[in-house]
């Protein structure tokens, strides 16, 4: 029973001690027609089981974090998509919001981004060029 207990308390300060390792990660989303900024939305870093997330600022530019707002993620392979990239264009008869979106809506879903990252301890910025949004025509 001693050895158990010795052999399980080993295998769990090797698995806290090895999922501690996180990647600080930036990057900035820009227009690909004219290299503007996406100053709205979320970019999010997704496995089947993780999801890590950075909030675009003005300048376009984020920092990915995972528990809080900027302490990385970890290494491996990430599907990216951004969600939230959208602005009002008025209100309905309720008063409610409409909104439009800013990108095409491919980069709203890790299926349908084409965006993806492998993220090693070396991996320090992962910029972004996305199409602007074109409404269908009626």
């Amino acid at each position: 029973m001693k050895n158990c207990l010795i052999v399980v308390f080993s295998l769990t300060i090797l698995l806290l001690t090895g999922c501690g390792d996180k990647v600080g990660l930036s990057g900035k989303v820009t227009f690909s027609d004219d290299g503007s900024p996406l100053s709205v939305g979320t970019v999010c870093f997704e496995t089947d089981t993780f999801l890590a997330r950075g909030t675009l600022k003005a300048d376009g530019s984020y920092v990915v974090g995972s528990l809080s707002e900027k302490d990385g993620l970890p290494a491996g392979s990430y599907k990216v998509y951004i969600s939230g990239a959208e602005q009002e264009i008025g209100q309905d008869k309720e008063g409610m919001a409409l909104m439009e979106p800013l990108i095409d809506t491919k980069f709203s879903s890790a299926s349908s981004s084409g965006l993806s990252i492998d993220v090693t301890a070396s991996t320090k910025t992962f910029d972004i060029k996305v199409d602007r949004y074109v409404p269908p025509k009626k």
